[in-house]
């Protein structure tokens, strides 16, 4: 078998041209063989494969369903739709039953339901409609794509047990946003396997349910089914929103002793856990260590250090980044991002002009964010102001806007801000930061009258302000905290606690700024 003769696309390019050499260049079955390893094959190429398609004078069915199949599991699955079309249309090859799975899978990745639906009518006037690969990727292809509707009929239709369509209605339930039923139909399932666990686990990260995926993790292993690198890859992700360090550092070890590789996505998702954990230093060290480093990887340890303000060092690995990659646009707002919490105006404005004149890449909203922030945060809020207005190509929305109008705040300038506050009211009358950031500028420049004024103008149109909320990890276990909050069990003695610091902070020296006292405006 050629195919066997393959490890990596190295070994497949040398076979194909042994294959040439030897005369077997229009031979179909030979270069079949060698498509299926390219186009199939994790370690494949698929625009390789098409090449060797593009070369194949008669494809035969399975040539036709390889290359399919093939597009249909990537970054490209609009091609396999195309080439059914193509085949339908220019070729006397008919689809055959094996075809149509990676179809409905291709609509499903491209989110377009609705367009895989006529070809849900063909499969019925074909008769199709009982072979158990095409109902599975149907229930797969409307469970994805928020049909549930239309699922749940498929589903239910199936009367004998099959853990893929059960894996595919909860993976489905739980994207878009049913987890509760989604968990309910987990537990009624006779029998599970790894892909299960890992839906029910991505399907509670994704709702923002960190804690019950890091329980369900827990079940998973007592039930002594072994997790994959994407059960690792969901529940680092939990933690990393959680603050949970301990519990990240725990999967970390457990990743390293039962030896799960560390693929790219899983490397990008321990620097980024450790990251926003704070421990930057462990995240370079896991990314100092890893032989392999893909652009996610280097955009992660870049923007790591940015939000730690590490400026310089977020400097020095992008630099490297250049020598070994090219940055896009995600490398450009780490950079960015470093630049703003360093306070190095020149140095942004230097990447921000490389990133359109050298790379030819188009800013986006948040680097026009960005450049304001870091902007307004050095007190330039004239050319922040300018940036917005005449520069950018796009329309500012309320965050861009919010960062402004932050910066007048903190710096005084009442014209400015209220100039955006406009804007940002015009564009979002339910927006509460406008109000409240002006009403703290007024407050803060001594003019009290505006100020309450601002908040009895919320109050009027009913909006609200919502509480600030965060966590932290104390001896594995997360808490919880809400602005003004009084429902944590040691709600009182934390309270007291901050008394005592406010106390100490006073003795030290530090001068309250008197200005913010009218800040809460909530028992007016």
């Amino acid at each position: 078998m050629l195919e066997t003769k393959c490890s990596n696309m190295r070994d497949l390019k040398q076979l194909h041209a042994q294959v040439i050499k030897t005369g077997l260049a229009h031979d179909t079955i030979a270069l079949s063989r060698v498509l299926a390893f390219c186009a199939t094959s994790p370690m494949g190429d698929i625009n390789y494969a098409m090449l060797l398609f593009s070369h194949i004078q008669h494809p035969n069915p399975f040539t036709w369903n390889t290359i399919i199949r093939g597009f249909s599991h990537s970054s490209m699955p609009h091609q396999a739709i195309s080439l059914f079309f193509h085949m339908l249309l220019h070729s006397p090859i008919q689809p055959q039953r094996l075809t149509y799975p990676p179809l409905f899978r291709a609509y499903a990745q491209l989110a377009l339901a609705d367009e895989g639906a006529p070809l849900h009518a063909r499969i019925l006037k074909l008769g199709l409609e009982s072979d158990p690969f095409i109902h599975n990727s149907l229930i797969f292809m409307y469970a994805i794509c928020g049909y549930l509707a239309h699922a749940r009929l498929l589903f239910n239709e199936n009367s004998a047990f099959d853990i893929v369509s059960w894996n595919s209605m909860i993976l489905g339930l739980a994207r878009n946003g049913e987890v509760d039923d989604s968990r309910r139909l987990f537990d009624r399932m006779p029998m599970r396997n790894t892909i299960s666990w890992n839906s029910m686990i991505s399907g509670y990260v994704g709702n923002g349910r960190y804690k019950e995926a890091l329980d369900l993790f827990h079940q998973m292993q007592n039930a002594r089914v072994e997790p994959s690198a994407h059960t690792m890859a969901s529940l680092l992700g939990a933690c990393t929103c959680l603050g949970a360090l301990q519990q990240g550092e725990w999967i970390h070890a457990y990743m390293e002793q039962n030896d799960i590789e560390t693929n790219l996505i899983l490397l990008t998702a321990i620097i980024d856990m450790y990251c926003k954990c704070g421990r930057v230093d462990k995240a370079l060290q896991v990314f100092e260590d890893a032989p392999r480093k893909g652009l996610s990887s280097w955009n992660s340890i870049i923007s790591g250090l940015a939000i730690h303000g590490c400026g310089e060092e977020a400097i020095q690995i992008f630099s490297r980044l250049q020598s070994s990659l090219q940055p896009d646009h995600v490398s450009f707002l780490g950079i960015l991002t470093a630049c703003n919490h360093s306070g190095m105006v020149d140095e942004a404005q230097y990447y921000f002009s490389l990133m359109i004149k050298t790379y030819k890449i188009q800013p986006t909203i948040k680097h026009y964010s960005c450049m304001v922030d870091l902007l307004g945060r050095a007190g330039q809020l004239e050319e922040a102001e300018e940036l917005i207005n005449n520069s950018m190509p796009i329309d500012p929305d309320v965050v861009i806007l919010g960062s402004l109008l932050s910066a007048c705040r903190n710096h005084g300038n009442i014209e400015i801000g209220e100039r955006v506050a406009k804007q940002i009211i015009k564009l979002d009358p339910r927006e509460s930061c406008s109000y409240v950031l002006l009403s703290n500028a007024y407050a803060a420049t001594g003019r009290f009258t505006d100020a309450v004024g601002m908040r009895q103008m919320m109050k009027e149109k009913h909006v609200w302000k919502d509480p600030g909320c965060s966590s932290v990890e104390v001896d594995g276990v997360v808490h919880e905290f809400v602005a003004d909050g009084r429902l944590h069990p040691r709600a009182k003695e934390i309270h007291v606690l901050l008394d005592e610091l406010g106390l100490m902070l006073k003795e030290a020296g530090h001068l309250e700024n008197a200005t913010m006292d009218l800040l809460d405006f909530d028992r007016l």
